[in-house]
């Protein structure tokens, strides 16, 4: 029996960091071309126990997204921390600055990308719209922002992801400009 929970253990200590591999080969293909294999090579472990940790591809992508999410909140409690003043505008400026130094390596950017692309996949489109509501939940009540500021806030955040990911505030012409124009991202 004890030899079982190791094994319990051994397995449930891998799960983070076979997600966190997930995040990161899924932010490079996508869902549809990034394989278990491809996961598997990246945690150095076998495709077989990747499966044994995340029945099917669906679930595997479910908590890389899950992974990002929570990577997306701890940011997000941190912006709003170090807010100078603590009032909902000056919280979800602080909050929107973490986050946009959270994806300048662009690697949660593109897996919440990916997954709004496969979005009609059940599971994935629950956990995407689930990860949309903690986000939208922490920012209203962390901020106390107004329906209308929060909502901002994550349209803001996905120009954001569309500036970066289509590369438009290196377009010079004035039609990029207009969609850049006071959106600030980290060097």
């Amino acid at each position: 029996m004890s030899n079982r929970s190791s094994v319990l253990s051994t397995a449930d200590a891998r799960r983070p960091l076979v997600a966190a591999a997930a995040v990161r080969e899924f932010a490079r293909g996508g869902f549809h071309g990034t394989t278990i294999a491809d996961v598997g090579r990246e945690a150095k472990i076998s495709p077989a126990y990747v499966f044994k940790l995340f029945p099917s591809k669906e679930r595997l992508f479910v908590a890389a997204l899950e992974s990002c999410f929570e990577q997306v909140l701890a940011a997000l409690e941190e912006g709003a921390d170090r807010a100078p003043e603590q009032n909902a505008d000056s919280i979800l400026f602080e909050m929107g600055a973490a986050y946009a130094e959270l994806i300048a390596d662009r690697t949660l950017l593109l897996l919440q990308v990916h997954a709004q692309s496969v979005a009609e996949i059940p599971e994935i489109g629950e956990a995407l719209r689930a990860g949309l509501a903690k986000v939208t939940g922490f920012a209203q009540s962390r901020s106390g922002g107004s329906d209308d500021a929060v909502q901002r806030f994550i349209a803001y955040g996905q120009l954001c992801h569309l500036i970066v990911t289509a590369h438009i505030d290196e377009v010079p012409e004035s039609w990029a400009a207009i969609l850049s124009h006071g959106i600030r991202h980290p060097d």
